[in-house]
């Protein structure tokens, strides 16, 4: 095979694998299992006051410690470890290159790299990080890794509500 031609290769295939969460459709499922749309507040999201954060950025989705949370769409893990307030956590990159950051889980089951599908196990739910003495839940986030400009808004931290994405828009309110 000639250069050239491993070259155009190379580049198509890296240019497939970069496309993928542009392409996957993002049909997204509630993350902790057995939870339905009573088990958050919808109103939560982008809630001031909040808190040391000042607004909160994702829902709250409440449920007995150890209950399992999935992947709510397919996706590729690229954090799993400890953060200050969100305490034991995972990202994962999905479609639309959105990222999902699940926090406050008991335990992770998840490691950098691995690709989940929709409704694989990721993590546990818990009270790890500033959930510690509150009941536990699963603080559920979406990121948008492009700034949307449209959703710029006034008051608390307004220019960052860009980069997040209402997780109930993606995981459905009904």
């Amino acid at each position: 095979m000639n250069r050239k031609r491993t070259l155009k290769i190379v580049l198509l295939v890296l240019l497939a694998v970069l496309s993928v969460p542009f392409v996957v459709p993002e049909r997204g499922r509630i993350p902790v299992q057995g939870a339905t749309v009573r088990d958050w507040n919808p109103r939560s999201f982008w809630y001031e006051p909040w808190g040391a954060s000042g607004v909160h950025k994702g829902i709250d989705i409440f449920a007995p410690t150890g209950r399992e949370v999935m992947a709510p769409v397919p996706g590729i893990v690229i954090y799993q470890g400890k953060l200050g307030m969100g305490g034991n956590v995972v990202a994962m990159l999905g479609p639309g290159w959105r990222i999902h950051y699940f926090a406050h889980l008991s335990t992770t089951q998840a490691n950098i790299g691995d690709w989940l599908s929709r409704g694989e196990v990721l993590g546990r739910v818990g009270t790890s990080g500033n959930a510690a003495g509150k009941p536990p839940h699963l603080h559920y986030a979406v990121l948008a890794t492009f700034p949307r400009f449209w959703k710029l808004s006034p008051g608390t931290q307004g220019w960052k509500r860009m980069f997040f994405v209402d997780p109930g828009d993606v995981i459905g309110r009904a």
